[in-house]
């Protein structure tokens, strides 16, 4: 993959006011020469989210959080750093040119995305103008208008038509100078015989209102295809096939656009379908997704962790969907995602309750969501007889595999608690039953570390740190000194060596948040307390006394092991002479420190 040059993202840097991007989240209130609001990565009634213009920095007193422009677009929109700064600098108009590595093969791939890409976006355009203009499409604007969809709202959401057709798309891309190969890998078209690679090919969507499937960047990667009558043949729904670009098990359809309010809300109303999901964020329940296809995936599941702590699952109150809620448990109790269900009554679904009781009444529907394992007890007891011993036993040994599920220990005794009193079993009893197996990592699932803070260094060197930040003069003089020899042989002093090591310019807010982009994000969140932290007067003479005081001790370590090395045995005599010189040298150096300061 390409990187962005620094002289790219420094430019996004200084084209991004921070007050600018960040009050277009939310409002900020001024307080002095800094703005404040509330944090929005932590709970709290009092703010503590100061942002600095003069810096160009954020920090949260509360929570700790701080650091540049990139580091709150990453943490707010949940983006990776590139894409934090692709979405500034479009939002700049700056273009961003990634470099390319040396690697053949990782070009060729990239390219091959890239192509992938731009073939998806100009297709969904195609469809989508097929759909507003063509009057072959005119079934399928129909129909949009008897589910409420209105124009502007085909066109938010990018929905579009295939013409009933077997080569239209086929002939459109070929005509846009798309080749066959590329068109293949898009899932666009498919062979007729899937043994004859050189076939003929056809398009794969055809007579369908068009559903673009994207990535959190909003990039079209996938399409789902709706037919319109559900007499006709075929799959109701039908999916691109997985490509390069497309895992259907890892994508969350509509996350694009609901991901502020998966945040804001801490939950998220899962439906089945994509006109569910669009009908409920219409209407202004925002914090909304659906799985590609019914039951949610280990994949799906961690991104979904990354923005709430609770799903409500809205699926049909059928046995496929009673099947798809179960099925879904396990991958998002994985995740320690709290889980509750709110039942569709017969026949209707997210899109209709809304379109007939409204938004607020479906809102109360979903605060009123039941806890999975309350619906899951009812339904796995509500046609036995527990009366029966046989029964009762056979319904808890169920209920005990489904309890292994749970791997938060406070969740899994609130549960026991609720099976044994719906079976009337003593919590104990009904507990024994349940596996003693501790569940494995999966093969592909990542570990997650406890959140860590970086361990702040000692009062002198975080003071040398913040002078060689803030202050071209302070600066300039531990430059001037053998300041990589100290740091070396210092503990404590990493982040002090970082920052002298770095190209960066104290008074230039660009250059600090460059600086800064290139930090872990504790280690951000620590620099960022610096940079907002009183100066002291006279800075230079203030980064002189206490490099004075870092380098004594460094002076005594070195002239030791000198003298150390100068008694081991077999050493030779060359070798003796270079230790002599040191040796006196270094005694010199640490008599003029006792002319200079005679109290140390």
């Amino acid at each position: 993959m390409g990187t962005i040059p620094t002289q790219t993202i420094e430019q996004v840097a200084a084209a991004n006011d921070i007050v600018e991007v960040i009050g277009s989240y939310f409002p900020l209130k001024r307080a002095g020469a800094t703005w404040k609001a509330l944090c929005p990565f932590h709970q709290e009634k009092s703010p503590s989210f100061t942002v600095n213009p003069q810096r160009q920095i954020f920090k949260c007193f509360g929570c700790g959080e701080g650091g540049g422009v990139f580091k709150f677009v990453s943490l707010y929109e949940h983006i990776n750093f590139p894409e934090a700064v692709k979405k500034l600098a479009a939002r700049a108009g700056i273009p961003v040119i990634e470099e390319r590595g040396s690697n053949v093969q990782d070009d060729r791939q990239h390219e091959a995305r890239q192509m992938l890409l731009k073939l998806h976006a100009e297709t969904a355009e195609w469809f989508q103008e097929n759909l507003l203009k063509r009057e072959f499409a005119a079934p399928a604007r129909e129909y949009l208008k008897t589910r409420g969809i209105t124009p502007a709202v085909a066109k938010s959401w990018q929905l579009g038509f295939a013409p009933e057709s077997w080569d239209a798309c086929l002939k459109w891309a070929l005509d846009r100078g798309y080749t066959r190969r590329t068109l293949l890998q898009s899932g666009l078209v498919k062979l007729r015989d899937e043994e004859r690679t050189d076939g003929e090919v056809y398009d794969r969507f055809r007579g369908r209102l068009m559903f673009p499937i994207c990535n959190d960047l909003g990039e079209v990667l996938a399409f789902s295809g709706r037919i319109l009558q559900s007499e006709k043949e075929g799959a109701k729904y039908l999916n691109s096939p997985e490509t390069p670009l497309f895992r259907k098990g890892r994508i969350l359809y509509g996350l694009h656009k609901t991901k502020r309010g998966l945040i804001e809300a801490g939950s998220a109303i899962v439906c089945e379908g994509q006109l569910d999901l669009i009908t409920l964020f219409e209407a202004g329940l925002t914090n909304v997704v659906a799985p590609q296809g019914t039951a949610f995936t280990e994949d799906q599941a961690r991104v979904l962790k990354r923005y709430v702590n609770e799903v409500v699952l809205c699926f049909d109150a059928d046995a496929a969907g009673e099947k798809a809620a179960e099925r879904s448990l396990e991958p998002l109790l994985q995740h320690d995602l709290i889980v509750r269900v709110a039942e569709m009554p017969p026949g209707e679904d997210p899109d209709s309750l809304v379109r007939k009781d409204g938004a607020e009444t479906f809102a109360q529907r979903i605060a009123g969501a039941r806890d999975f394992f309350d619906f899951w007890i009812e339904r796995a007891t509500a046609t036995s007889d527990l009366a029966n011993l046989g029964t009762k036993m056979q319904v808890a040994r169920q209920l005990a595999e489904t309890v292994l599920r749970v791997h938060d220990p406070l969740m899994r005794n609130e549960v026991i608690s609720k099976v044994s009193a719906r079976l009337g079993v003593a919590p104990a009893d009904f507990a024994n039953l349940v596996p003693k197996t501790s569940r494995a990592r999966l093969p592909n699932e990542p570990q997650r570390p406890a959140r860590t803070v970086a361990p702040a260094p000692r009062h002198e060197i975080a003071l040398l740190c913040l002078l060689a930040l803030r202050d071209s003069a302070a600066r300039d003089f531990l430059l001037e000194q053998e300041w990589p020899e100290v740091i070396e042989e210092t503990p404590g002093t990493e982040m002090l060596g970082r920052i002298l090591a770095a190209d960066l310019r104290p008074d230039d807010p660009a250059s600090l948040n460059l600086f800064l982009s290139t930090l872990a994000s504790e280690e951000e969140s620590l620099v960022s307390g610096w940079l907002l932290q009183k100066m002291p007067p006279k800075a230079e003479t203030v980064a002189r006394e206490w490099w004075q005081g870092l380098r004594l001790p460094a002076l005594r370590r070195r002239l030791k092991a000198a003298e150390s090395r100068m008694k081991l045995p077999q050493i030779s005599p060359g070798e003796i002479v270079t230790l002599q010189k040191q040796v006196v040298d270094l005694r010199g150096q640490l008599d003029e420190f006792s002319r200079l300061s005679p109290n140390r």
